[in-house]
């Protein structure tokens, strides 16, 4: 089954789209996009910057629209309790990243680790009310900086270990 979604997706939109598609899914992002390039055989340079487009793709809209959409899901009996775990999870890493501040959100998105990211990042920048412009910013930099830590270690990998 996982060849044959493979086949259908590689053969439907390429290796590139592939790329694209996966650093825009929450929790995976580039983390898991650029591995998955060096595993298609991309060469480091378009898969990082692929990856860093699809990963950036969504953080303006999470940025200008999670607030509003989490106060109209608490509104609703089924998506309250999902609201809720949201604002928990950017209230989580608040001590974190208000510590540091700006640097602290970077580092926060920059760290290549479960559970940060671009997506948590933007969460959180919205949640605690940090500006627009300095969120995305942050965000942009540590997605930089995730990016630069995951293409070596993936393509360290990759030419020692054969295809």
């Amino acid at each position: 089954m996982i060849d044959a979604i493979e086949k259908f997706f590689l053969e439907t939109v390429g290796r590139e789209w592939c790329v694209f598609f996966c650093s825009m899914i929450p929790i995976i992002e580039l983390r898991g996009a650029i591995p998955l390039g060096a595993a298609l055989g991309l060469h480091w340079l378009p898969c990082l910057a692929i990856s860093i487009l699809g990963n950036m793709l969504p953080v303006p809209f999470i940025l200008l629209f999670i607030n509003a959409i989490i106060q109209a899901m608490k509104k609703t009996k089924h998506l309250a309790k999902f609201a809720n775990w949201l604002e928990a999870k950017a209230e989580k890493n608040r001590e974190r990243i208000l510590k540091f501040g700006f640097f602290g959100l970077i580092l926060f998105v920059g760290t290549p680790l479960p559970g940060t990211g671009a997506w948590t990042g933007s969460l959180a920048g919205s949640v605690l009310r940090i500006p627009f412009w300095r969120s995305l910013l942050a965000t942009f930099l540590g997605v930089l900086m995730a990016g630069g830590i995951m293409t070596v270690i993936s393509y360290a990998i990759k030419s020692v270990i054969p295809a």
